[in-house]
């Protein structure tokens, strides 16, 4: 059954809340309006700072503009000096440029200035008279160091070939008027002999101080010094007179020393054949065998005598008439025995006749061509014995190239030589030999053909019997 203190009780604890709840209520009011007033009192002083703080932004403002407005100035001064400092330095490339340019130009003339030099130095003997190699040997030998020493400056080596040309352009001036200077000369004889030179237009003349030779210098092949040409007895005095007191009478050469190198370089006929070598050698004993034998084999091929028609036509009408000794007498005569043989043998049949003359001819063949199969292998041989002494001088040649160099081309005229002179050799031997073989040949036909005449003329002179 239901409590009847229950509404009571209900009533009771509606009026605790209410209470509580108003009492909640007064509380919360007396909290918001303490907090409101705290919020007012921060949002004014808030609103003081920030104008503060405003004013201070404010204040300052104005010198950092300034301030910023003065680091960009520097900055575009800073930028401006930048592009010009890249300027100046794209400047100076251009002209480091232009100067590497102008010091390559510089050394491209020098290098060519260089060698007309080098060339002028290394001509310059040339073109002068060999006697005068006596007085400007020093001035050349020193350029010439020079051009080989890797350690001498460019300039140093300059003075030495300016040396050279100073020295040259002094000899020029000189011999506008002609000049003497004492130097040594090569005697005909062999000596060398102190004297005195006189320089006038393209000849030198001498005089020697401790004999009466006199003469015009030229260049002797492995001569130390220039060698004296005596053009007769009658330009001793002459000669004499201009080379001391600078008058006289002088003979002149008009070919300018070209007539007398011409004949110094001619080479004796043992010379030249020397300068064939071993090959040589060989080609020209193989040629005088091939002489000799041609001379016996003519000598031999004439006095071979083959039947004469006379002769023939006696045996045969002795024959005829039954005279047998009287043809076999004249056939006695004939040094071939081609008649005897047939006297002889005339009874035999015509078939076996003619067997026995051909084989007297085939004896006679061999000695009329014996020794021509020699004389015909040498016209092969000699040819390519030429052939072996060519290769062999070139071989030489290119031996002697790769010591020497081609600077120097008397160092390769023995091999060059060999190799020509062989040739040559081997068709002159050659060619005589083919002319020999050839005309001997047909001498021996010719004397076989007289014998097979005679031996069908006895055949068929004779009556035989057939078959």
């Amino acid at each position: 059954m239901p409590d009847p203190d229950f509404p009571m009780q209900t009533f009771k604890r509606i009026t605790l809340i209410a209470a509580l709840a108003a009492l909640s209520l007064s509380a919360y009011g007396q909290s918001f309006n303490t907090a409101a007033e705290k919020a007012g009192a921060d949002l004014k002083a808030s609103l003081a700072e920030l104008a503060q703080v405003r004013s201070a932004i404010t204040a300052e403002k104005i010198p950092l503009m300034t301030s910023v407005s003065s680091l960009e100035d520097e900055v575009i001064r800073k930028k401006e000096e930048l592009d010009r400092l890249r300027r100046l330095r794209d400047n100076s490339d251009l002209g480091l440029n232009r100067l590497r340019e102008q010091v390559d130009s510089m050394e491209e003339q020098n290098e060519y200035a260089a060698g007309l030099l080098d060339e002028f130095v290394r001509s310059f003997e040339t073109r002068i008279d060999y006697s005068e190699t006596q007085l400007y040997a020093q001035a050349t030998e020193d350029a010439r160091l020079a051009l080989d020493d890797v350690d001498m400056a460019q300039s140093q080596r300059f003075e030495k070939q300016l040396d050279v040309i100073g020295v040259a352009l002094d000899r020029l001036e000189q011999l506008s008027g002609g000049y003497t200077f004492e130097g040594r000369g090569l005697a005909p004889n062999g000596d060398i002999e102190e004297g005195t030179y006189a320089v006038f237009g393209p000849t030198v003349y001498f005089a020697s101080k401790q004999s009466e030779l006199t003469g015009l210098t030229y260049n002797k092949l492995n001569a130390a010094v220039a060698a004296i040409a005596n053009p007769g007895a009658e330009h001793t005095n002459g000669i004499r007179e201009f080379v001391e007191a600078g008058e006289g009478s002088i003979p002149a050469d008009a070919t300018l020393g070209k007539a007398m190198k011409m004949v110094e370089g001619n080479d004796s006929i043992a010379e030249h054949l020397a300068k064939g070598g071993s090959v040589g050698v060989v080609i020209i004993g193989l040629g005088l065998i091939c002489l000799l034998l041609g001379l016996f084999k003519f000598v031999e091929v004439s006095k071979f005598k083959a039947p004469k028609p006379e002769a023939l036509q006696t045996v045969l009408g002795n024959i005829q008439s039954g005279d047998v000794s009287n043809a076999k007498t004249v056939a006695a005569m004939d040094s071939t025995g081609l008649l005897t043989a047939g006297i002889e043998n005339v009874d035999q049949r015509r078939g076996t006749l003619e067997e026995i003359l051909y084989e007297r001819i085939l004896a006679v063949r061999p000695r009329l061509e014996r020794f021509l199969p020699f004389i015909a292998l040498t016209a092969a041989a000699a040819p390519l014995l030429g052939l072996l002494g060519t290769v062999t001088g070139m071989i030489k040649t290119f031996n002697l190239i790769t010591i020497f160099g081609t600077g120097d081309a008397k160092s390769l005229s023995s091999g060059i030589s060999e190799a020509l002179v062989t040739t040559e050799l081997g068709l002159i031997v050659a060619i005589p030999a083919l002319i020999i073989h050839g005309l001997l040949a047909r001498m021996a036909r010719q004397k076989l053909g007289e014998m097979e005449q005679s031996a069908v003329g006895f055949v068929n002179g004779v009556s035989t019997k057939e078959g």
